[in-house]
């Protein structure tokens, strides 16, 4: 049987004026991040709106959604490495460039947000093997070295038939990150809205919408011509990660609610709890989940244009999923002694206030700016772009 043969790829002309455009806005707003980072380092988190009791704000928001959308960022590339789906080999450097590029932009921001980023060398050489914490850092570096060793493969027309090894171990790697980041609020034993077998699945099920959506925004604004084909396909499959994601969320919430327990974290996230309710229906289930079925199963769905609507949607409902399950699960009041009543001055039974900070919103977008950036870069310098006219 013939060896799988290397697609002919090319890079993107960075002296358009539309590319530098790009790098120049998206630099502006890396600045405009490290900035906010600096801002609240030098003046202490007293100017973000976290608190003793949301101590993970808007910036973790931003670092989970785009570290979980960079595991599903490369389903592209397994589908034609490890699934021998010969119409996707093309784009396989693409996508498997734009899950480094989102697990950089995530972790950045993660970085950013620990209050002594220089305290990172601590977490990076001690580990308490009890946490989870500690798993994920090696689940996050041995992914950044599995997947350039996976996009070095996949450039080398050398190399390339033998790339699915790699891809399938990539594969897999992706499957266990994704489950420890799932894993650290399964976990939280403290938190009744965490502390939950189901978060581990919930999350790669967000991870495979967020990642094909992100990529089919980023191909669309690469190319002017894919093969239409490419679409096409992805179109239902974007469609079914959206409806298994909702499937997912809505077995966590009938299982809290079957759960006597916790009854009171459920009402509060669904019913009564301000804002968190109206994030999850309207933001996470609306736009983010049947607005977006709508318009990809929708029998007259002809246009790219309803493609790319549906896939902002989709990261945009995500944001708000990821909100509510990160803010609104610290907001909610601990229950320190379940069955017994506690009493003191500091705000028992109180639900915790918070309101996101201008920069804590800057810093988020700077993550998302700087994965962007890196994929623009990499198409600049790299071979990655499927063989139709770039865009400029």
């Amino acid at each position: 049987m013939a060896e799988a043969q290397a697609p002919i790829l090319q890079e993107r002309d960075w002296r358009r004026p539309g590319v530098l455009a790009a790098f120049a806005f998206l630099g502006a707003l890396v600045l405009v991040g490290l900035g906010a980072a600096w801002h609240m380092e030098h003046n202490g988190h007293w100017v973000t709106g976290m608190t003793n009791q949301v101590v993970w704000g808007m910036p973790h928001v931003f670092a989970v959604f785009l570290i979980v959308a960079a595991s599903g960022a490369l389903n592209v590339a397994s589908m034609g490495s490890v699934f021998g789906r010969t119409l996707y080999k093309p784009f396989a450097p693409l996508s498997t460039l734009l899950a480094l590029a989102l697990l950089a932009g995530g972790l950045a921001v993660l970085v950013l947000d620990l209050g002594r980023p220089d305290r990172l060398a601590v977490a990076m050489l001690h580990y308490n093997f009890k946490s989870i914490f500690a798993w994920n850092i090696f689940l996050y570096t041995g992914f950044f070295a599995l997947g350039l060793w996976y996009l070095w493969w996949q450039m080398d027309r050398n190399r390339f038939a033998r790339s699915g090894r790699l891809g399938l171990a990539a594969f897999l790697w992706r499957l266990v990150l994704t489950t420890g980041t799932g894993s650290i609020f399964g976990f939280l034993a403290a938190r009744e809205a965490y502390n939950a077998a189901i978060l581990a699945p919930l999350f790669i099920a967000l991870s495979l919408a967020f990642g094909t959506a992100f990529f089919l925004l980023v191909l669309m604004g690469s190319v002017r011509r894919a093969n239409q084909e490419v679409y096409d396909r992805l179109r239902p499959l974007l469609g079914l990660f959206v409806a298994v994601a909702l499937y997912f969320v809505a077995v966590q919430h009938l299982t809290n609610l079957y759960m006597a327990g916790r009854e009171g974290v459920e009402r509060f996230l669904l019913i009564e709890g301000g804002v968190y309710p109206w994030l999850f229906w309207l933001g996470a289930v609306g736009l983010g989940g049947v607005l977006p079925l709508i318009l990809l199963f929708h029998s007259t769905f002809v246009r790219r244009g309803h493609l790319a609507l549906a896939s902002a949607l989709v990261l945009l409902g995500g944001l708000a999923q990821i909100y509510v399950i990160i803010i609104g699960g610290q907001a909610y009041p601990l229950n320190l002694f379940p069955g017994m009543a506690v009493a003191s001055s500091f705000g028992d039974g109180q639900v915790a206030a918070y309101a996101p900070s201008a920069p804590e919103f800057l810093l988020g977008l700077g993550g998302v700016a700087l994965a962007l950036a890196i994929v623009l870069a990499g198409q600049a310098v790299l071979r990655l772009l499927p063989p139709s006219e770039p865009k400029s």
